[in-house]
Order: structure tokens, then sequence, then C-alpha cells
């Protein structure tokens, strides 16, 4: 199957037109037109060899959706012209525990990454979703309301259900106190999925300008954390904090924050390994965890209760050709929240 993307074809090049050739059609394979793939932070760091190794070229991409145009002969759970998302991963091992548990981010044999990596046959190219084209087994890819648009549910894939897993899993609801650590392209949806569930919501970011759009998404505070009296104000304040900051912080001050058994989930990844001074956690039965991404049973339920709120992320659409200026806005964190592709330019 004849493809169009845009690829990296080394480390820190830009990205340019490239043209290649997606898999053959399985039989329980779905082929889909790509509408709309959303731009990763993440997809910086691989195509500028930011966290090791990467395989070139690469086409990025794990944040994709789009039309089915063709299914194999096995396929059951889609039809010719139905709406599907892909995320992170297009495979697993599919037999250990994790996996049959639909946990499958967490496989023991690993994830098969949407890009820069082989498919599971060990030969074949994985190409992500800035492409015309896409082809993927139906148990990797899940249904889309069709109240939602598409080109605010694209970044769902990674940004959304990456705040939806921990959310969910911590049992945020009525009367539990959030705290989200970053207004980013992650931050913003931890704020609109937990004041969907009904938690009160408040906004930690150094970034003051930000208040009237926390404020604006529902969050029900703003604080402001380049002021360092605000870490005494609000001590021992939060059940849940979650942290979508990559930046260098003293975690210590945001441990501090939480209440008795209260539990900060980091989400962002760091340059280095955080200093935890022990006395912060003993001193209120305090947890540290992390949590990634979700599985495709909890992706289908991001997804459905996504549609149930009328939930999408904050997006800015750019043509293809745009993709290199917005590489370098995201970076620059000059971007309301995430950048789409509108694959019908590629």
């Amino acid at each position: 199957m004849k493809a169009r993307g845009i690829a990296a074809m080394a480390a820190s090049a830009p990205l340019v037109p490239f043209e290649f050739e997606r898999r053959e059609l399985g039989s329980r394979d779905v082929a889909l037109n790509v509408s709309y793939a959303g731009i990763c932070h993440s997809d910086i760091h691989q195509a500028r060899e930011e966290w090791g190794p990467s395989l070139f070229p690469m086409v990025p991409g794990h944040e994709i959706v789009g039309i089915v145009t063709e299914i194999g002969a096995a396929v059951d759970k889609f039809k010719v012209g139905d709406r599907i998302g892909i995320g992170v991963f297009i495979d697993s091992c599919r037999t250990c525990s994790p996996c049959k548990a639909g946990l499958q981010q967490y496989c023991e044999a690993g994830m098969t990454g949407t890009y820069n990596g082989y498919e599971r046959d060990g030969k074949t190219v994985a190409f992500g979703g800035y492409s015309d084209r896409f082809v993927i087994d139906q148990d990797y890819a899940v249904t889309v309301p069709d109240n939602l648009p598409l080109e605010g549910v694209a970044p769902l894939f990674c940004a959304g259900i990456t705040l939806y897993s921990p959310i969910k899993h911590w049992k945020v609801g009525p009367g539990t106190k959030v705290a989200v650590m970053g207004l980013g392209g992650l931050g913003h949806m931890g704020v609109k999925f937990a004041k969907a569930l009904g938690a009160h919501v408040t906004v930690l970011s150094h970034s003051p300008a930000k208040e009237s759009d926390a404020l604006a998404m529902s969050a029900d505070a703003f604080v402001a954390t380049n002021n360092g009296d605000v870490f005494k104000k609000h001590a021992r304040n939060f059940d849940l904090i979650l942290n979508t900051i990559s930046a260098e912080i003293d975690i210590n001050k945001y441990l501090s924050l939480l209440a008795l058994d209260g539990t900060l989930v980091v989400i962002g990844l760091p340059g280095k390994p955080y200093a935890v001074e022990v006395g912060t956690l003993l001193g209120a039965r305090r947890s540290m965890s992390g949590s990634m991404i979700g599985g495709m049973t909890e992706l289908q339920e991001m997804i459905d209760f996504c549609g149930k709120h009328n939930i999408v992320s904050d997006v800015e659409v750019i043509k293809a050709d745009y993709v290199n200026t917005a590489y370098e806005r995201t970076v620059a964190s000059d971007v309301k929240y995430r950048f789409v592709i509108d694959a019908a330019t590629i």
C-alpha cells in the first residue's frame, strides 16, 4: 500500500515529504485514510535522538484519527466508513498477564510502538501517523464517537489517555482535591477530565499568564509556583497531584502539598532523576508513583467518556509544510495546547 508522509531522514534534520509503502492488509487489519495527526513532544525527542538512537527514516506520530477505507476478511470490529483512532502502540505480545488484563502498555515483552521501531515480525518498519494512510490490527484501534470533531480528538490518543488513566486509577471523583502541575498539552487534559468527574481542580504553573486559560477550562483555582510562599500556604492540601512537567524541579516542594495518604503521580519525563527527601513521604504517609498512557480497554473507555462529556483537546490545526515551525514552537511552549496536522495537506 503506497503512502505519503512527513519524515525525519536523520537526527535533527528538518522533516521532509516522504513516500513509502505500508504493509499488506492482513485478515484482521483495517486500512484508514488519516484525517489528523497530533504532534506530541515525544515525537520531537525521538526525531532528534534525544532519547537515544532512533530508526531513520522516521515518520513520527502516535495521535492518529481517520476513516476506515478497507477491512480484512476476518475483521468484525469495524466497517468501511467508521471513525477510528490509534495511539502510542500498535501491538503487544498478547499473552502476558498485563496484556490479558487489557494493560498492553505494560506488556512484559514490551509494547510495539507506533513508530521508531519494527513491528512484531522484527522486519517491518513501523511508520507513524504523519501520513495519508495507515494499516492497523483491529484489536489496537478504537471507535471514535460521531459527535466529536476529529481534529480535537487526535491528541486524545496520547495526551488524553496519559491523564485519563491515572485519574481513573486513583479514583478521582466528587470531594477529591486534585492539582495539575503544568498547563500544557498534557496538563490541560487533566483539568478537563478531573473536572468532568466532579473533583476540585487546581492548576500549579510557573507561568502566571496561563491563569485565565486554566479558569476558562473550569479549573477551580490557579497557583503561580514562582512565588515560593505558595508551598507553605497550600501544604497538605491535595489528595492527588498529576505531575506533567518534564523540566527539572525540586519535587519535594510538590510532595509537601499532599494531604495525608496523598499521591503524586509522575507523568512527564524529567531529564534527571528526582532527589526525594524520604522524610517528606514519611511525614504524611505520602506516595510517589508513575503512570504511562493506557491499555486498549481504557482507551475506548476514555474516548467514550469524551463523547459523553464533549471533551476534546484544544488544538491549532496546521498544514503539513508547517511541521518544522510547529516543532520549534512546541519546544518553546508556544502552542495552545496541541498542534494537529491536517493529513489532507500531506
